[in-house]
């Protein structure tokens, strides 16, 4: 496959994620199925926040409306995910090429 493929393919799945970010505001509020176990259960309390965020809540805390907030909160963290692949997708590619044996010979059935 060409490059040029790739990043097509590329160009249209995050294009593709950018446009469902705009969705993320009629996502239910209520708590996922581990969260609602954990609250059903009675150990919620014992659950510990992450060692960092990055954006907390998908809430941008200087946009004043919480729904515009949430989309620019997801489109930037569509756009993190993507950068941090396609320097893993690059790194690996160029690795693999360092590793490849070099061949006086031709292809099969070449001399």
């Amino acid at each position: 496959m060409k490059l040029q493929h790739y990043l097509g393919l590329l160009v249209v799945g995050i294009g593709i994620a950018v446009l469902i970010t705009f969705f993320s505001p009629l996502a239910s509020s209520e708590p996922d199925g581990l969260e609602k176990v954990a609250e059903n259960e009675g150990f919620i309390q014992e659950a510990e926040d992450a060692p960092y965020e990055v954006i907390a809540d998908y809430v941008l805390p200087w946009v004043d409306n919480e729904d515009v907030g949430t989309i620019l909160g997801g489109i930037i963290g569509v756009l993190i995910v993507a950068a941090i692949t396609l320097i893993a997708a690059v790194v690996l590619w160029r690795l693999r090429g360092a590793q490849r044996p070099t061949s006086s010979g031709g292809g099969p059935g070449q001399p």
